[in-house]
């Protein structure tokens, strides 16, 4: 489908919607039912609202419908409220955007509008600055050349400007015919895609004889970009509103489902299907007793014949009594420790990266605690690991190597009397690397400096975010900058720069070259882009004072090789390129071509029709440059060093000391990626390790060595480091036809270098390891790293050179790799010990209270009757266990020095050792034990006539406070301010809340608590509960770290002794050789299986 805009045409406003922007979710009238309706679709608020609603039959509860229809109606208003104020955020944001005023042309007149007002086939008026309303086909510019500059950083994260052209039929155009132009623009419909835009135009006359012009996205303005060093532009609008790409490709994200909480879920089925056998024996229980000794009780009043339905009063008595084992409020505290957990790594100055000014973010602040899970960590190389700023080393022309004496070239004197005495190999190689490139020079005085300044800094205060930005020098003779979309093209212009070959200026159909104080003058003909398919750009030129037609190509060895002229001894390049790759250099391979203008124009006429195409452009265009990309002549390898991060060594030794796999996912040569894994610590050099190599000329040999890698890999020592390395092309026919063997090897590899990547490959070795059951990490810093980020369990993001459309991508965004040790070991690790600690009191809690009133209905002929009032209930749930475990938010169970001295320790929360059914089924038997203790204790102390069923109630809860009160205590290792607030603070307010309702006369609660606080029996019952119910817990730890601590716990003991790690010399030789065994046990048996009561227990497997 398509869609034809007319320019200056108001028939279009009839077809295609205004500019009007929507982001919101909601309208004023249907917010509550729409709200409700979504609050609705989690089977658990389902689940609430019935025992909400059986509650309202008055027949069957036993208590008050207040205890469910309380608790959730405060977690329904404080999830609306916070929906509401989303979007009435979004909504003032919108309404800023669609009131902002526009210039617009019509029939030459100009005026303006808001921005809402714009419809399809307007022609929008810009100037310097001015934030682009709508999608635009551009049509003219104040640069004589058609060209203009826009930042892109709002559309897709990347910071360096861009540049844009106007399409050839539009050239020579002035702004008076811009404004009364007619055309047609044959436009494809509305899609998401930011990089593509496959279209058609012609202007009807008497400005052009209806000429048919391709269309790109080059030619394109894009909605939420910034016009910038162009005093004007104008375009007419071919796409608006949501309707245009920006708008197309906003969206929620899936939301991800962390391994804790899918364990939560797990249990929380088994919890209810518990509750419903519960139900089942209690009710039918109850039904017997009734027949056959309530009805004679007098008293009890049982009719001689009920209703129909009078077999389900009991059960269904039940199981309103026995709903509360589910916490209805365990999802309002998660979320609430969650966005504190994203907050503490909002915050954390040692994330601070200060060469960028570039804090540390949570953008989901839903999966902390995977951050504490990984199993493997994929990352890219370039801008990743390294820094991504390409510096000029070393190349390679006519078989003559430059650079290798002193390791740069720009400093060679061989190369630089070459320059000089214009040796014909080395004046074309330096005019490749000058004109084969999409970098635009730039000529700028100190003032057009500080408007840049402005400039960005105006988008940063719009746009609320960081934008990194290099800065360079300019003097006042306007000295020339390059923009460039590619570091490695910046290099190359940059250094042919210093070697005297100098782009002067260039726009879409000239460049101009000063060499050795002479200049050349280029026609730019045709541009054959870069493509991660073809791995090579071309552009060919014609040459003013010849009339020479030119194909000039860069790009990778595999792709510029292949397509040599015939007889052409190339095998001094292939060495050159093993040899740079070796040092840990990237290459690229430079060519040149003459072609005869008859050849040309046939080729230019296909590549034109190609062009046009709206149908599978793409392949046509790959199809017709491969075509005219042959016999070319090769000039020589260039050798581009990108540096080491500061820190990734360390950094990527301390995660795989932590269990850890990582693997590196890159686009570079083979070699040069083997070689920055051995300097970065990825994979151990031949003494300690072996490195497996994945490869063959035929499918057959890349199959058959995939297997002897895993053969080698099951018969190999522990000891013995392994690795494998496979590229692109292998990873295409292992996944065609040996899917299930890659899987087993690299579930077996600690380490993978995977080479030669295109972003869907790295995506699919995501998906490989996901599907295995493995939790991901990926890592990047460019938009070719979005796809992978996306698909891993969590993704990460760099603010990099390259922009920040990985980091807007990601779940958390950092400013350098090294900051990845500190969001995995201590962030990642202490959310999950947090959120286990957390989820599985929420249990207890609400069973503990569940099982006391089970217990008390054997007292109360299994009649389903409450011990506890509606008040207390609902205080129960809402106020006084709530509050005390918020506490663990700030708990630290070792300090972040220990944590990262022994990173081994990650793998208790790697291996789910906190959060599993074992340790589900100790905190089910601590329920269970601690409401004997309350019950029992309670019924032999105050069950006498003089008693009567409020304080027995009172005292029932009184001795559920008590100990959950010392349960968080005694699970605290750390104790802080905010602990004292809100486990003691709480304790008081139980009592002061108790007290004030106490002598509320109408309330059933009137003189409880103050009868019982004049009693020295209830306080010798709170001590005794207390006693009971702690001790044996206590004895039971106090054992178990005498004669079988954990590693937690020795280190806990040496902290203690000597308050930090780092004085670990005057440990005991005896307990550091006892912690080196424990933590070597911890690596070799990642085992989940937990004893809570006793704590971590390396004895335990899974």
């Amino acid at each position: 489908m398509k869609r034809f805009v007319y320019f200056n045409d108001e028939s279009c406003r009839d077809f295609y919607r205004d500019n009007r922007i929507s982001n919101t979710k909601y309208t004023f009238w249907n917010f509550i039912p729409k709200n409700l309706c979504e609050q609705f679709r989690r089977v658990m608020n389902q689940y609430f609202l019935l025992i909400a609603c059986l509650q309202l039959w008055s027949t069957i509860t036993p208590v008050s419908p207040a205890t469910t229809w309380g608790p959730l109606a405060i977690i329904f208003i404080v999830s609306a409220s916070k929906e509401a104020w989303d979007d009435y955020n979004r909504y003032l944001s919108d309404k800023k955007a669609n009131e902002r005023r526009i210039w617009v042309v019509k029939d030459g007149v100009r005026r303006q509008i808001k921005a809402q007002e714009i419809h399809v086939g307007n022609i929008v008026w810009l100037h310097e600055n001015d934030e682009i309303p709508c999608d635009l086909v551009l049509i003219g510019t104040s640069d004589p050349q058609g060209i203009c500059y826009i930042e892109t950083a709002a559309l897709d994260g990347e910071t360096d400007l861009k540049t844009r052209i106007i399409p050839s039929i539009c050239a020579n155009l002035s702004p008076e015919q811009l404004g009364k132009i007619k055309g047609v623009a044959e436009c494809p419909n509305p899609d998401n895609n930011i990089r593509r835009f496959d279209a058609n135009m012609h202007l009807f006359p008497p400005i052009t004889d209806n000429e048919k012009c391709p269309l790109t996205i080059s030619n394109t303005l894009l909605q939420s970009c910034y016009l910038r060093f162009t005093e004007w532009a104008c375009g007419v609008a071919v796409y608006t509103g949501n309707e245009t790409k920006s708008g197309m490709s906003r969206g929620t994200a899936e939301p991800k489902l962390t391994s804790a909480d899918s364990m939560i879920d797990k249990l929380t089925v088994a919890i209810f299907v518990f509750q419903i056998v519960a139900v089942l024996v209690l009710g039918f229980a109850g039904n017997i007793w009734k027949d056959s000794h309530g009805r004679k009780q007098w008293y009890l009043m049982y009719p001689s014949e009920g209703p129909w339905y009078e077999f389900l009063v009991i059960p269904l008595r039940f199981e309103l009594l026995c709903s509360i084992m589910i916490p209805i409020s365990i999802k309002v505290t998660l979320d609430l420790a969650k966005s504190v957990y994203a907050k503490f790594i909002d915050c954390d100055d040692q994330m601070f990266d200060w060469e960028t000014s570039t804090p540390a973010h949570s953008a989901n602040t839903a999966i902390s605690e995977d951050l504490g899970q990984v199993e493997y960590i994929l990352s890219d190389k370039t801008g990743t690991l390294t820094e991504n700023k390409m510096i000029f080393r070393r190349c390679c022309i006519s078989d003559t190597l430059y650079g290798d004496n002193n390791g740069d070239a720009l400093k060679d004197v061989g190369l630089l009397n070459a320059v000089s005495s214009n040796d014909p190999d080395v004046v074309k190689f330096l005019m490749v690397m000058a004109l084969c490139n999409t970098v635009v020079p730039i000529k700028r005085q100190v003032y057009d400096l500080l408007l840049e300044e402005k400039a960005i800094m105006n988008a940063i205060a719009m746009c609320d975010l960081f934008v990194p930005y290099t800065f360079h020098n300019f003097s006042n003779d306007g000295t020339i900058s390059y923009k460039a979309q590619s570091q490695d093209e910046e290099a190359l212009v940059n250094a042919a720069s210093k070697l005297n070959m100098v782009l002067t200026s260039k726009d879409s159909s000239s460049a101009e070259i000063c060499f050795n104080g002479s200049k050349f003058y280029y026609e730019l003909l045709d541009v054959l882009e870069f493509t991660s398919d073809r791995k090579r750009m071309s552009i060919v030129v014609k040459e003013s004072g010849s009339g020479k037609f030119l194909l000039l190509s860069k790009g990778a060895d595999e792709a510029i090789f292949p397509r040599s002229c015939p007889g052409q001894e190339i095998k001094t390049y292939q060495e050159a390129v093993e040899m740079y790759s070796h040092l840990g250099l990237r290459t690229l391979c430079l060519g040149w071509r003459d072609l005869e203008e008859c050849e040309y124009k046939e080729w230019s006429k296909k590549f034109q029709d190609a062009s046009c195409s709206l149908d599978n452009r793409e392949n046509k265009i790959a199809e017709v440059c491969h075509s005219l990309e042959k016999d070319i002549h090769i000039l020589g390898i260039t050798a581009i060093e990108d540096r080491l991060q500061d820190g990734v060594p360390e950094t990527i030794k301390l995660l795989r000391n932590a269990g850890i796999n990582v693997w590196m996912l890159t686009g570079d040569k083979q070699n040069t990626a083997i070689q920055i894994g051995l300097l970065c610590n990825l994979i151990t050099p031949e003494s300690n390790g072996q490195l497996l190599s994945i490869n063959g000329k035929t499918e057959d040999d890349i199959l058959r060595s995939l297997d002897r890698a895993l053969v080698v890999m099951k018969t190999t020592p522990e000891r013995k480091d392994l690795a494998f390395v496979l590229d692109g092309c292998a990873l295409e026919i292992i996944l065609k036809r040996s899917v299930e063997s890659f899987t087993r090897l690299a579930m077996m590899s600690t380490t993978a270098i995977c080479c030669r990547m295109t972003p869907l490959q790295k995506a699919q070795l995501v998906g490989i390891l996901k599907s295995s059951g493995s939790l991901t990490l990926a890592i990047g810093d460019g938009g070719n790293d979005v796809r992978m980020i996306q698909e891993a369990n969590v993704g990460v993001g760099i603010s990099g050179r390259e922009g920040l459309q990985a980091a807007r991508a990601a779940d958390y965004s950092i400013g350098k790799f090294k900051f990845l040790k500190r969001l995995i070991l201590v962030h990642g690790r202490y959310s999950y010990n947090r959120t286990a600690f957390i989820s599985q009191y929420s249990f207890y809690k609400s069973l503990l209270i569940c099982f006391i009133q089970i217990l008390f209905s054997f007292s109360s002929g299994l009649s389903g009757t409450s011990l506890f009032n509606s008040i207390s209930l609902m205080a129960y749930n809402v106020f006084y266990t709530s509050l005390p475990v918020m506490t663990i938010i700030f708990d630290k169970d070792i300090s972040e020095t220990t944590v990262l001295q022994y990173p081994q320790i990650l793998l208790y929360s790697q291996a789910g050792r906190l959060l599993n059914p074992s340790t589900f089924a100790g905190w089910f038997g601590r329920s269970l034990y601690h409401a004997l203790v309350v019950f029992l204790i309670t019924v032999h102390a105050y069950a006498d006539e003089k008693s009567d069923m409020e304080e027995l109630s009172m005292v029932a809860l009184s001795g559920c406070i008590w100990l959950q009160a010392f349960v968080v205590t005694l699970d605290t290792n750390s104790f802080t301010y905010p602990q004292i607030i809100f486990v003691w603070g709480n304790f008081v307010a139980f009592y002061v809340i108790n007290l004030i309702l106490s002598v509320v006369p109408s309330l059933q609660m009137h003189n409880v608590m103050l009868r019982l606080c004049n009693q020295p029996s209830y306080w010798i019952t709170m001590a005794l509960i207390v006693t009971v119910g702690m001790g044996p817990v206590l004895a039971l730890r106090y054992l178990r770290k005498v004669f079988q601590p954990s590693a937690i716990d020795v280190l806990q003991q040496i902290e203690q002794t000597n308050r930090h790690i780092e004085t670990s010399r005057n440990m005991e030789s005896s307990s550091r050789t006892y912690l080196d065994h424990l933590l070597t046990d911890l690596r070799r048996n990642k085992g989940s299986i937990h004893q809570p009561l006793l704590s971590e227990s390396l004895a335990c497997s899974r």
